[in-house]
C-alpha cells in the first residue's frame, strides 16, 4: 500500500484509512456523526438524513487530509500495517503508538 492520499492531495478512505484513523474520526467528527444517527433514527427513509451524511464524509475527509498533512510517514506506515494484517488492531501497535504520538487527539 503506497499514501493514504492520491496525486490531487484528496485522501482514500480505504478501510485500513479508515480503521488507523478512528480515533480521531471519533474525537474530531463526533457531533456529525451523532446527528447522522439521530436522524436515521427518528425517519428510516434514506432521503431524509442524506445532508447529515455528507456532513459526516465531509468532516472525515477534510480529517484525513490534515492527518496526512501533519504526519504523512506515520499515518502512511499505520494505514499500511493495518492493510497488510487486514486491519488487526494488535498487529499494528508499534506503528499506532507512532501516529498518535505525532498526531495526537484533540
Amino acid at each position: 500500500m503506497g499514501s493514504t492520499v492520491e496525486a490531487g492531495g484528496h485522501p482514500i478512505p480505504t478501510s485500513a484509512v479508515l480503521m488507523a484513523s478512528s480515533k480521531h474520526i471519533g474525537s474530531k467528527c463526533f457531533s456529525e456523526n451523532v446527528a447522522f444517527l439521530k436522524c436515521k433514527k427518528q425517519d428510516p427513509n434514506p432521503e431524509k438524513c442524506l445532508d447529515k451524511g455528507r456532513d459526516v464524509t465531509r468532516c472525515v475527509l477534510g480529517l484525513l487530509k490534515d492527518l496526512h498533512q501533519r504526519c504523512t510517514k506515520e499515518m502512511d506506515a499505520y494505514a499500511g500495517c493495518m492493510y497488510y494484517n487486514t486491519n488487526e488492531f494488535e498487529l499494528c501497535r508499534k506503528e499506532q503508538q507512532e501516529f498518535e504520538k505525532a498526531c495526537p487527539l484533540g
